[in-house]
């Protein structure tokens, strides 16, 4: 019953920006710790941005810091990923995941959406 549904990704040239939310269902959002990953062609998935709670903490990887944002919506159960200042090394599929206990951007996470592919070229 718990699930997890990116949406938002696409085709964006360099500099332009991309929002993707992740809509949450079977749970309450607002228990849970929230993150978002990517995983590259040939690349293994890694941790791009995570979030304790509405005010809360965040975490990005030292390759977004700046460009990107995390944020939730728990009355809507829904937490998006803003995207500014794309990249071509931003390209990757985006999955955003969530869990009761704090993990950073651990690949760890007890639920996992499906993924939504971003692509940045001219």
């Amino acid at each position: 019953q718990l699930q997890l549904v990116e949406s938002g990704g696409g085709l964006v040239q360099p500099g332009g920006s991309l929002l993707l939310s992740c809509a949450a269902s079977g749970f309450a959002l607002d228990a849970y710790y929230i993150a978002w990953f990517r995983q590259a062609p040939g690349k293994e998935r890694e941790g791009v941005a995570s979030l304790i709670a509405v005010g809360g903490r965040t975490n990005y990887a030292n390759s977004v810091k700046g460009r990107f944002t995390i944020s939730r919506d728990d009355a809507e159960n829904t937490f998006y990923l803003q995207m500014n200042s794309l990249k071509h090394e931003d390209t990757a599929v985006y999955y955003c995941a969530a869990d009761r206990v704090a993990k950073l951007l651990l690949l760890i996470y007890d639920c996992w959406g499906q993924g939504t592919q971003v692509t940045v070229s001219p």
